[in-house]
């Protein structure tokens, strides 16, 4: 194997809330001669790092501004505020933004959610980050609206969150350069969309095929049904030759077993 054939490591990015352990151990099971390279950035950092060439792919937070990146959405996320156990919104199971308007709703810099307007009143000054901003409702100075998997990052005892009916759902995606769709990049495309290893959209398998040797699919139709001509269809036509046969010996029994009428 020459330098230019050794396998690099694949880099993938993720924004805090999102768990890629699932996916990293397909793709360890499936290219142990890749490793993966994990990078934990922020949702406004993601964007930059995939353009910079600093990650192959990553799962950021829709919208992605820009048309240079791909991104295929995988799921959305509950949206929920959190508040401290004392709170009067833990007596209720969900609330509406329009329930938080007298409440001060803190809107850190690093905020996921692209507001137009967002619920309760301004704090004083924008926490830098969500982190920071989880430290200021515990102190009881506001509440804050994040999605759940965000949330739950930031757990605390003395904290804790309900649904938001109304407000923006935050929406995760697998993004990557559009001008850099690496054959490594479509490999993890197919982990994240569930692809089997036998997958016919999956690349190495087909390479992987000695050659001479007919794939699992040569013999088949694209649905999966045995193909004209295979050995189905001459089983096929052993049973239309049997039942034609029964047929005749049938209707030979019948015209023989016929009464004849009297003249």
């Amino acid at each position: 194997m020459t330098g230019s054939e050794e396998p690099r490591s694949f880099r993938l990015a993720y924004v805090p809330g999102v768990t890629p352990g699932k996916w990293v151990r397909i793709w360890d099971e499936r290219r142990p001669d890749v490793p993966l390279t994990l990078l934990a950035v922020s949702a406004a950092e993601a964007p930059g790092v995939l353009r910079g060439g600093d990650a192959d792919a990553g799962f950021v937070r829709l919208p992605v501004d820009g048309t240079d990146l791909s991104a295929i959405p995988l799921y959305a996320e509950t949206t929920v505020v959190v508040v401290p156990r004392d709170h009067v919104v833990t007596a209720v199971d969900e609330v509406t933004a329009g329930d938080l308007a007298d409440d001060i709703v803190l809107h850190p810099l690093d905020d996921p959610f692209d507001w137009e307007h967002p619920p309760g009143r301004p704090a004083l000054e924008r926490p830098a980050t969500t982190a920071d901003a989880v430290e200021l409702v515990a102190a009881g100075v506001g509440l804050l609206v994040v999605p759940q998997s965000i949330a739950r990052l930031h757990h605390r005892k003395d904290l804790t969150y309900r649904p938001v009916t109304d407000a923006p759902g935050s929406r995760v995606a697998l993004s990557w350069p559009e001008d850099r769709t690496t054959d490594l990049v479509e490999d993890f495309i197919g982990v994240v969309r569930g692809r089997t290893v036998n997958s016919s959209r999956g690349r190495p398998q087909s390479k992987a095929e000695p050659s001479g040797k007919p794939s699992g699919r040569s013999a088949r139709t694209g649905s999966g049904t045995p193909a004209k001509g295979a050995g189905g269809g001459r089983g096929a036509k052993g049973a239309q030759g049997a039942k034609g046969a029964k047929g005749d010996k049938g209707a030979r029994g019948a015209k023989g077993g016929r009464p004849r009428r009297r003249s």
